[in-house]
């Protein structure tokens, strides 16, 4: 069980790490052919089709993982080439006819361009700070944290008073059994004629003062009678299991998706504290927008900004 749950990540960022691969832009008709050292799956009309943008592609439909290695005897490999090359052959196509000219066109190949730059930049991020030593440190305090669901099987005896219960842990300490003097002396209806057994319980399940008193006691052993909403307690751990943790390799692409998120939010964060952005309403005259001060700094005035 992983426990990113604990661990939630910045929304902001999950446009971003989606390193799709929407295609590459198509080239205006004046830009040189693209010249890349990279093995190439097919020719188009000349044009090649690259096996990484064809890796990327499965990646990004999810019939790989991102950085998988994908080729001819991936079962899919076929399907994802030929829409590569369908995509190739409408792009040409579209260049043939000069659909880049129009201003519109323009304008959204500037978008296109713009979220592959963004996707650069994060294969980027996770090349130099996604690192094997910090996944195999993040991979070890996820599975400290599943420690704290253990699984522990717990029986319990409750009394109305501190009095009453000291009684019985005297009569516990000189060998009582415990499931007997559940059954006898226990105000809980829902256990005593289990003997006390609440059955495996997941400690952080419990209020407070039962989970601290669970992990202060070993196994096999009963606690000093404590005070709860419920009454006097007197506790005994029988036994604990905790369920196996996930290898490393199983928690990888949870572990470098967290890892990614937060070098994203990390380098956007720096970025609009430095940037100066200027927001438009939808409905607002036109004319000089209104300045947008960074949150992380309400008060900052941009460089060049008049005072």
């Amino acid at each position: 069980m992983c426990h990113f749950k604990h661990l939630r990540v910045f929304g902001v960022a999950s446009a971003l790490i989606a390193l799709s691969a929407c295609g590459s832009e198509p080239p205006v008709e004046e830009e040189p052919p693209l010249r890349v050292d990279a093995a190439s799956a097919a020719f188009v009309n000349g044009d090649p089709v690259f096996v990484e943008d064809v890796e990327l592609e499965a990646a990004a439909q999810g019939v790989i993982a991102p950085g998988e290695s994908f080729g001819p005897s991936h079962p899919d490999y076929d399907t994802i080439l030929d829409q590569m090359i369908d995509q190739k052959l409408m792009a040409q196509e579209a260049l043939k006819r000069g659909l880049t000219q129009d201003p519109v066109a323009q304008r959204r190949l500037q978008t296109a361009r713009e979220r592959i730059l963004g996707n650069i930049l994060v294969e980027s991020l996770v090349a130099s700070d996604v690192t094997e030593a910090r996944i195999a440190e993040m991979y070890e305090e996820q599975v400290a944290l599943q420690q704290l669901d253990d699984e522990v099987r717990v029986s319990h005896i409750v009394a109305d008073t501190e009095s009453e219960a000291a009684e019985l842990y005297t009569e516990l300490m000189n060998g009582a059994d415990f499931a007997d003097i559940a059954r006898e002396h226990s105000i809980d209806r829902a256990t005593r004629l289990d003997g006390g057994s609440l059955g495996y319980i997941v400690p952080g399940d419990l209020p407070s003062t039962y989970a601290a008193m669970i992990g202060n006691t070993e196994t096999g052993t009963m606690s000093e009678p404590f005070e709860s909403e419920n009454g006097w307690i007197i506790l005994r751990v029988e036994d604990r299991r905790t369920e196996a943790p996930q290898t490393l390799e199983q928690m990888r692409p949870e572990i470098v998706t967290f890892l990614t998120y937060s070098e994203i939010s990390r380098i956007l964060k720096e970025l609009r504290v430095e940037a100066i952005i200027e927001r438009r309403p939808g409905n607002a005259p036109e004319g000089r927008p209104e300045r947008e001060t960074s949150p992380l700094d309400p008060g900052r005035t941009g460089a060049g900004d008049p005072l």
